[in-house]
């Protein structure tokens, strides 16, 4: 139960074991939206707890603690895991070597269709190195 709330709030649907099959479930732009989320929802936590608790004003450092807890770092790790997986799947593929493929949407900018280690968007006929 704590690891699906964790990944919930992480926007994370995928195991350790996913490694590029199909369709990509965490870009770039995934985990940025799942930071904007999170400090939304930080933010406005605190603002409903100084509202109740007024003595806690003095104590603001709190909440850059808590943003960095539960904002910063999670992205942080989001982003070192993201990257590994891309170059896990740059060194299997193909196209990790193209110049059209695009680490940060693992796309194929000339096809525009996301790639994975069963689909390769052009079968490898318009394959140019970087």
């Amino acid at each position: 139960m704590k690891d699906k709330i964790i990944n919930l709030l992480n926007f994370r649907n995928y195991t350790e074991t996913d490694n590029f099959q199909d369709k990509p479930n965490i870009t770039a732009g995934s985990i940025i939206l799942g930071i904007l989320i999170r400090l939304l929802l930080v933010l406005l936590t605190s603002i409903f707890v100084i509202y109740q608790y007024p003595q806690i004003r003095d104590n603001m450092w709190i909440l850059l603690f808590f943003i960095w807890l539960l904002v910063a770092y999670p992205a942080y790790k989001q982003y070192t895991n993201f990257y590994k997986r891309i170059d896990k799947l740059q060194e299997s593929t193909l196209c990790g070597s193209c110049q059209n493929f695009d680490k940060n949407s693992q796309l194929c900018r000339l096809y525009d269709t996301h790639v994975s280690l069963n689909h390769i968007p052009c079968g490898g006929d318009s394959w140019e190195p970087s």
